[in-house]
């Protein structure tokens, strides 16, 4: 019925076989990509399934109404004839909201970078904020959370964290937090009592799978060299750091949290792989931006998405002019209502856009 749905549960069944090969589940880094995948693809799986195997029954119940002479029987098989058509139509509904979601529903995690922008330590500060925001939004969902990177500052806040979400669900949700997030605020250290404006980014990055970006050893420059904390501690007296060069597109990863340099290059490829999957998916959507819609969820970390402003206690996406009063409750992590928003706004775009290319998602 759908040919990108029939590919996906291709795939699944690809990767059901994948589970059960012994070098596969022997690999641990390996296994845990394509369990990722595997997660993300269930929910589509299952529904395309189900609506072949209703097809199977419409058939079966078609062919016994054509069959059956007794005037009850005929009854009865058209009875359930009715009833399988009527549950089909259920499960067609539920076929086509998966593909209007795209392949941001199939996605088996994330990576998650947040920055300090503009403001100083106060920037740093928000940045700390919505970090911990979206933790306990990670929670209140049920993933599971793994962190990458953190750099923190010398007062509490927080210059960069990047870390991992896996769950189902996850990317489909968090898809449209990517862009500029600006807080208005008195700071602690403010003595007159001043509004300040501070700012920090988001960039919501979907996790690479081995099929869709192929990295190999030559398109990559590994450097080593000694991790160091804040103040110059050493973390470590041996060269466990890592950085990553991806040559053909110059992107840069590093990462030094672990103490073991194995480790640390495991996770640095995971976002290595989710930066260079992100750009050629932004290249993409470049080239047919003369025939697309304007995507609230553009990735463009320049963008001003939301402003939290304390004062008034207020949040509001700029993108589909949403505002909330409730500004305690979603740092809190209660995230829920603009995101169902921003998914329903992108789902009518969508549908209002049949002719769009599902795989800029």
């Amino acid at each position: 019925m759908f040919p990108s749905l029939d590919t996906k549960l291709k795939r699944f069944e690809e990767l059901e076989l994948q589970l059960q090969d012994p070098e596969i589940i022997a690999n641990t880094q390996k296994l845990l990509g394509i369990q990722r995948e595997y997660g993300g693809l269930q929910k589509v799986a299952h529904a395309v399934k189900d609506y072949y195997d209703r097809e199977e029954n419409i058939e079966a119940a078609k062919m016994m109404l054509e069959e059956e002479t007794d005037e009850d029987s005929r009854a009865y098989a058209q009875e359930e004839l009715d009833e399988l058509l009527k549950e089909q139509e259920k499960v067609k509904e539920t076929l086509e909201d998966l593909v209007t979601a795209g392949d941001s529903i199939t996605r088996g995690g994330l990576i998650m970078e947040i920055r300090a922008g503009t403001g100083g330590d106060e920037a740093a500060l928000f940045a700390g904020n919505l970090y911990e925001m979206y933790q306990r939004y990670i929670e209140r969902m049920k993933w599971k959370m793994e962190l990458i990177s953190f750099t923190s500052t010398g007062i509490g806040g927080v210059k960069e964290v990047v870390f991992s979400v896996t769950g189902e669900g996850a990317f489909y949700h968090l898809q449209f937090e990517s862009g500029g997030h600006r807080v208005q605020r008195i700071p602690e250290t403010e003595t007159q009592g001043r509004i300040h404006t501070s700012a920090a980014t988001v960039a919501v990055l979907p996790e690479a799978t081995d099929v869709e970006l192929v990295i190999t050893p030559d398109d990559l420059r590994v450097d080593t060299f000694h991790a160091s904390g804040p103040g110059g501690q050493k973390v470590n007296k041996t060269e466990s750091a890592i950085r990553i060069t991806h040559l053909p597109t110059n992107t840069v990863v590093q990462c030094q949290d672990e103490k073991s340099q194995h480790k640390n290059k495991a996770k640095a490829m995971r976002v290595l792989r989710s930066r260079v999957l992100e750009q050629m998916q932004r290249e993409a959507q470049e080239e047919r931006a003369s025939q697309r819609r304007t995507l609230i969820g553009s990735g463009d970390r320049s963008q001003r998405i939301r402003t939290y402003n304390y004062p008034q206690g207020r949040i509001t996406d700029h993108r589909i002019n949403l505002s909330i009063y409730k500004l305690e409750h979603v740092m809190q992590g209660e995230l829920d209502e603009f995101i169902q928003q921003l998914l329903e706004f992108d789902r009518q775009e969508r549908l209002n856009n049949p002719g769009e290319d599902e795989s800029e998602k």
